[in-house]
């Protein structure tokens, strides 16, 4: 098989402790940023793809840190439970070291935790490595021979994220790995693994449930102070794919904070109530994914209907997909189940904060959805 990776980027590891992550991207200088309306423009017109650009990240306000602090309160036993199910569930299917290849940014945190988790806790050897997806455009695939330069086996790789939406990353994510394998020679694994599969298409999740991961409230400051990652002229064809360093917030960041909290918590866990059972670590994946498919697949088209969308990337269902709509897309609407629910106090906040419409949908199959305005409309 050929496995060489050509790539001179080096490494590094964002503001995790050294041991947590090595990120598998290349370093830019500061980007000029593309303010969001005309980011979005130039997506939903077909000018520029979204990887090529990046809009300017901002601090969260006084007000939404202490929601996000809230949301670590509340659900931070919910998050490091299910982190300690899919440690268990990814320690049943590998034999021998594991590699844990998380998909920057929502992935990361999750991958630093499970790595903790899986040696102390399950006493096994991992790796971790955080790589750039892009829709329509595949897997960093410099970066996956730079992991089996490194004499990691390919079937001891495992694709982390942190929750799957309408299930886009996990079907390119198969599409690209099956490309890889073709070409290398190679047998990866080309399922994911996440804490929630809202969309029915993960390999293997903790939980269906749309519950508040805290992570997915922040940016760069809970991701290791990386940027999304960036596909655009100043990649080279042996670079890794591109990020910014946020250097400037590093007073503020709380990447390592965060995920020492869960993996103490994780571990406490563990101790309390000993290992996950036999039926846990056996059971291919502990939900339904056919329901879970079948309820996005319905949601989809009804809610396409119902507000006159074409274009179904312009749909965010699940707290974590709109929470990023809210964050850095132009929003049209935030669709709540119960806006008193403290899992979308952080939406309810931001759409007031950008003059967002909030409307009410108690039969919602999700706890919140958003809608991305239409850049072509008028």
């Amino acid at each position: 098989m050929t496995t060489t990776a050509t790539t001179t980027a080096t490494t590094f590891h964002g503001s995790y402790h050294p041991g947590d992550v090595t990120f598998l991207l290349k370093r830019l200088p500061p980007q000029p940023f593309v303010d969001v309306a005309r980011k979005e423009q130039l997506i939903q017109s077909g000018a520029r793809h979204y990887s090529e650009m990046l809009s300017p990240e901002a601090l969260p306000s006084p007000r939404y840190l202490a929601v996000f602090k809230a949301a670590c309160a509340a659900n931070r036993a919910q998050m490091a439970s299910d982190c300690l199910t899919l440690a268990a569930l990814i320690a049943a299917r590998r034999s021998g070291p594991i590699t844990l290849v998380s998909l920057v940014r929502a992935g990361t945190p999750v991958g630093v935790i499970l790595k903790h988790l899986l040696a102390q806790v399950l006493g096994r050897e991992a790796a971790h490595y955080s790589v750039s997806i892009v829709r329509d455009r595949g897997i960093d695939e410099v970066a996956l021979r730079h992991i089996l330069a490194q004499g990691h086996a390919p079937e001891s790789i495992v694709f982390i994220d942190g929750w799957t939406g309408k299930g886009v990353i996990s079907r390119v994510l198969e599409e690209a790995v099956d490309g890889f394998n073709q070409r290398h020679g190679t047998a990866i694994d080309k399922g994911l693994y996440v804490l929630s599969d809202l969309a029915g298409t993960a390999a293997c999740a903790a939980s269906s449930a749309d519950y508040l991961i805290p992570s997915s409230i922040l940016n760069a400051t809970v991701s290791g102070l990386v940027s999304r990652s960036v596909l655009n002229e100043s990649i080279g064809p042996g670079d890794f794919h591109g990020c910014v360093y946020y250097a400037d917030f590093e007073a503020h960041d709380l990447s390592r904070e965060f995920a020492d909290s869960l993996i103490a918590e994780g571990i406490a866990q563990a101790q309390r109530h000993g290992p996950r059972d036999n039926d846990s670590l056996n059971t291919p994946t502990p939900m339904n994914r056919a329901d879970a498919a079948a309820v996005s697949s319905e949601f989809l088209r009804a809610t396409m209907a119902q507000h006159g969308i074409s274009d179904v990337n312009l749909v965010k269902p699940g707290i974590g997909e709109a929470t990023r709509v809210l964050l850095r897309r132009v929003p049209r609407l935030l669709i709540v189940r119960d806006p008193d629910a403290p899992d979308v106090a952080h939406l309810t906040l931001l759409a007031a904060e950008k003059s967002v419409p909030v409307i009410v949908d108690a039969a919602l199959p999700y706890q919140a959805v958003s809608l991305i305005q239409s850049a072509l409309d008028g």
